[in-house]
């Protein structure tokens, strides 16, 4: 049999209050999808799609409209205290007090979920994050990728099976990033199922086990990440030839409908963009070669992921 979904979601609608009687957003709008156990999940979706408003409505900080929604097995209206202790939300927003430090903090975040002292985990987490030597410094002292580690381990303390990170790379640098990643994927490799909002494409892209997006409230795709990437139908070949081909560009000689867009490049180089249901990469040799060149260097690049994510959007 297969396992229950970490986080089950069915018609998920969420209505903001408008003004002077006036109808408000609909900031949801019957949103259903499932999170499946034990994997990095990604939630997507350009700017006021709506991801944060679900993910505010699992962690109780916004009320439904209408619809449901479950956390491993808990439904957050008829048994929501089970349901908040079974996920840990990692806000984008750096927020616990600077006058703590990174012990008291997780101390204290222990002591809401009614964990008593003998099974608090505050010194093991601080390790896990590699936060230990920092243990009695004021958090306000930390920099900021030590904050982010601290906000990881806070909501961890209750030991949730579920970690929610809303942009947790928001800003931060490389190095950073990828600190955080380390942690994420050995979290998930422990049987934490993580799910993620992320505007790094290329981080959900190589994270991610599965990818929901949503749009203007709607959910518009629900996939295993790869053949998410698959949707995406256009490629490029950029190839180098013997001679300028500026001239050639503009007789029209790139000009047909099996490409969707050419671009010149330096050094005799041009990209051509085209839908590889209609044509072949052969075929698109074969057309610069019948226009008078002689090919002297080809690439190619796949469809990633920003390409399906502007495809089903239409977000530049």
């Amino acid at each position: 049999m297969s396992q229950p979904p970490a986080i089950s979601i069915r018609d998920l609608v969420k209505r903001y209050a408008g003004e002077k009687g006036a109808e408000g957003k609909l900031a949801l709008k019957g949103v259903s999808f499932d999170v499946p156990q034990g994997q990095i999940f990604g939630l997507l979706g350009p700017n006021g799609a709506g991801k944060s408003t679900l993910i505010n409505i699992l962690a109780g900080l916004v009320t439904k409209t209408s619809g449901s929604a479950s956390i491993w097995g808990f439904d957050i209206d008829r048994d929501h205290r089970n349901g908040k202790r079974a996920i840990g939300i990692v806000p984008q927003e750096i927020v616990f007090d600077p006058f703590f430090t990174p012990y008291e903090v997780l101390e204290n975040q222990a002591g809401f979920y009614g964990i008593p002292k003998s099974e608090r985990r505050s010194e093991e987490l601080l390790r896990a994050v590699r936060l230990e030597d920092k243990r009695d410094a004021y958090a306000r002292t930390l920099s900021g990728g030590m904050k982010r580690r601290l906000l990881v381990a806070k909501a961890m303390v209750h030991s949730p099976p579920i970690l929610v990170l809303d942009e947790p790379t928001a800003g931060v640098d490389v190095e950073l990033r990828r600190q955080l990643w380390e942690l994420v994927t050995g979290l998930n490799r422990e049987g934490v199922t993580v799910v993620l909002t992320t505007h790094y494409l290329e981080e959900a892209e190589q994270l991610c086990d599965r990818i929901a997006i949503i749009d203007h409230g709607e959910l518009i795709a629900d996939k295993p990440t790869r053949e998410l990437v698959g949707m995406a139908r256009e490629k490029v070949i950029e190839v180098t030839v013997d001679k300028d081909p500026a001239k050639a560009a503009d007789q029209g000689a790139f000009s047909r409908d099996f490409i969707h867009s050419f671009e010149l490049l330096e050094g005799n180089r041009i990209a051509l963009t085209y839908n590889r249901d209609d044509v072949s990469a052969g075929q698109m040799l074969n057309h610069v070669q019948q226009i008078g060149f002689t090919v002297e260097d080809v690439t190619t690049r796949e469809a990633d992921l920003e390409d399906v994510f502007v495809q089903l959007t239409g977000a530049g």
